[in-house]
């Protein structure tokens, strides 16, 4: 990882789709509607690039974890202003508390149990191409497979929240996952 100084505009655009998941995630259906999680990406992308120079971290995992925070604070601020309410720091934590648990689960799909720095550098990268592939999942596939996978939410919840019957679920997460080892083994070159 660069220096912070040089933290470049690709090194920060390598985590899109990595954080399009997290944001996609976060945003209920009434929010879909009127927020868009690119745009909110697009915003802590640029933010992240304009405060380079107060990035302290000297890793890939520590770079996440800024931007996931920046990501958290963006996703408060766009829904306050959709409430139009006063900034309400409990929302931030909690949302930031989310954005968090959801990147765990996340991590935890291709975490080792005992890593060494290149096994961790290795993860990330997998990481990276694990968010890339879920972002090119069509959209009921992807909300199926992020919503079961990093929210942990039950089949039952799911099927409510897309208005679809339970077994339709059970085969978007079955699709889903098939096409997720699919790309995968593309990005992996396997």
């Amino acid at each position: 990882m660069a220096e912070a100084a040089e933290l470049s505009n690709q090194a920060l655009t390598r985590f899109r789709s990595y954080l399009a998941v997290l944001a996609g995630v976060q945003l209920d259906g009434r929010l879909r509607a009127k927020l868009d999680a690119s745009d909110i990406v697009q915003q802590t992308l640029l933010e992240a690039y304009e405060k380079r120079s107060q990035f302290r971290g000297a890793t890939e995992s520590e770079l996440a974890a800024w931007l996931r925070k920046i990501l958290a604070h963006n996703l408060a601020d766009a829904i306050r202003m959709l409430r139009r309410a006063k900034r309400d720091v409990r929302m931030e934590r909690s949302l930031e508390a989310a954005v968090e648990d959801a990147s765990s689960r996340f991590d935890r799909w291709i975490a080792a149990d005992v890593e060494t720095p290149s096994q961790a550098a290795q993860r990330n990268e997998r990481l990276v191409l694990l968010a890339d592939a879920v972002a090119q999942l069509p959209d009921a596939q992807r909300d199926a497979v992020t919503l079961h996978h990093l929210e942990g939410w039950p089949l039952a919840r799911i099927a409510r929240r897309l208005g679809r019957t339970e077994p339709a679920v059970a085969g978007l997460l079955h699709r889903g996952l098939k096409r997720l080892r699919e790309l995968m083994q593309e990005s992996l070159g396997g």
